[in-house]
């Protein structure tokens, strides 16, 4: 509670560094604001023809029964794998990026990661806004939205627990950073988010085992808010939370007693 009452005294240096990032991450380039919806577009569509098209993944039929578009589907859960992977992918770089600064003037380390993860909420409500906006459009949507709160922070502790506990090791161990694509390349497809979980309904097993994967829950919810309207189980209303708040904390414990090395190491 000290390390977030810290955090919390330097809010205005998060925020300038957010700041900071936002301003300089389309400087120069022409079509500025727009690639942040480009580009996950254009992710969306290479799924969508990939699966969707060539391999003809269908989608579940949405909350009104009517709607059925698999881009849709795919949608409501690559924007919550984004986020993840953006988040824990951002706080490496971020750390690594603020070593200069780390040796000139004080302040807590996590400070650049936590400011990453502000720039990546804002796309994210970017993406989520754009099918809020076309679910509404087509008459699936329903009072799961009032969930969406709960989503974010949920991901948010989570993600940025597992992002800080691997900056501070990346520091150390440069390896790290390289292991994290590839495990995040692995752990896509690993997710339940091109293909519906319903394929292991035969294997209670796989099932089971997938469940236990945090980001096959916080997909869970996002489609239960946005495609199925309707809420999550009990269990994983209260288990989901208080994971993504045990990793938090683990992720900034590990962070805090490492980051009194930092300086030397960056």
């Amino acid at each position: 509670m000290a390390a977030i009452s810290q955090l919390w005294a330097y809010r205005s240096l998060i925020y300038n560094l957010a700041q900071r990032e936002l301003r300089s991450r389309y400087k120069k380039s022409l079509l500025g604001w727009l690639w942040s919806l480009l580009n996950p577009a254009s992710t969306l569509v290479i799924y969508s023809l990939v699966f969707g098209v060539i391999f003809q993944q269908n989608a579940p039929d949405a909350g009104n029964g009517e709607t059925a578009v698999y881009a849709l589907y795919l949608f409501a859960g690559l924007y919550v794998w984004n986020f993840f992977n953006n988040t824990v992918t951002g706080a490496i770089a971020a750390l690594q990026a603020s070593g200069p600064l780390l040796n000139k003037v004080y302040f807590p380390a996590a400070c650049p990661a936590i400011a990453n993860t502000v720039t990546v909420l804002l796309q994210i409500f970017i993406e989520a806004g754009i099918l809020l906006v076309v679910m509404g459009l087509l008459g699936n949507i329903g009072w799961t939205i009032l969930l969406f709160p709960l989503l974010v922070v949920v991901m948010v502790l989570f993600s940025l627990g597992i992002g800080l506990a691997l900056s501070v090791f990346n520091v150390f161990y440069r390896d790290v950073a390289y292991l994290v694509t590839i495990g995040m390349n692995l752990f896509f497809y690993a997710t339940p988010i091109i293909w519906p979980i319903t394929r292991l309904t035969d294997h209670p097993t796989a099932r089971f085992l997938v469940e236990l994967n945090p980001i096959a829950q916080f997909v869970s919810w996002s489609r239960s808010i946005f495609w199925t309207l309707s809420w999550p189980s009990t269990a994983s209303l209260v288990l989901v939370p208080l994971l993504s708040i045990a990793t938090f904390f683990i992720g900034l414990a590990i962070f805090n007693i490492k980051a009194r090395e930092i300086a030397q190491e960056i």
